[in-house]
């Protein structure tokens, strides 16, 4: 499997990326292409992986305890909080296991726009969604959804703030990494044939 994200998904994530996060000049330093040039460089970024990892563990315990919580309250409340209840509980689920297996691949393979892709869910969905769960008084929460609630909150955040400094460390790298194989291959091309391809240039 070539690629996680389908190609048009994978351009316009690639888009907003570069809008998001412009590369930087360093990557185009001359210097930093000789430090790669000695060698590759991981860029994968470790508590971000770490947070992926242990996110994905208490995910579940997440949505057993505020499925055994809605049913508790499901009396209590009005038809219009549980219709929306439910609904914020189904697309965050549904998008919190999309975006930590995107992310969670993204971050190790060292892929761009599925690392990117996981960060916009969980800036743009997730955490507007978390924070509505928390701060929803009105949803008559009780002490352990509360408690459930503002752990994912915290795993979200720093999601958030981890992934944006991975995201942007990442494009460098692979900016980096493909103006020094552009170098590479000038170096390695014939010099009777670098001149000629320079003169068919010109003409």
């Amino acid at each position: 499997m070539d690629s996680t994200l389908p190609n048009p998904l994978r351009r316009t994530v690639t888009t907003v990326t570069d809008v998001l996060f412009p590369v930087a000049k360093s990557a185009h330093d001359p210097q930093k292409h000789q430090i790669l040039k000695a060698g590759n460089e991981y860029v994968s970024n470790l508590p971000l992986q770490i947070a992926l990892y242990f996110n994905a563990f208490f995910s579940p315990f997440w949505l057993i305890s505020t499925i055994v919580i809605m049913e508790i309250k499901y009396p209590y409340l009005s038809s219009l909080y549980n219709i929306m209840l439910i609904a914020i509980y189904i697309v965050y689920t549904i998008i919190e296991v999309i975006r930590l297996y995107i992310g969670f691949l993204g971050n190790l393979t060292e892929r761009v726009p599925e690392l990117a892709g996981s960060w916009l869910l969980t800036l743009l969905i997730q955490f507007p969604l978390i924070l509505l769960l928390v701060f929803n008084d009105e949803a008559l929460l009780l002490p352990l959804e509360r408690a459930v609630h503002i752990i994912e909150a915290l795993f979200v955040l720093f999601e958030v703030i981890c992934g944006y400094f991975a995201v942007r460390t990442m494009v460098n790298y692979q900016v980096t990494k493909f103006h020094l194989r552009q170098f590479t291959d000038l170096e390695q091309m014939p010099t009777e044939e670098y001149w000629h391809d320079k003169y068919e240039s010109y003409t």
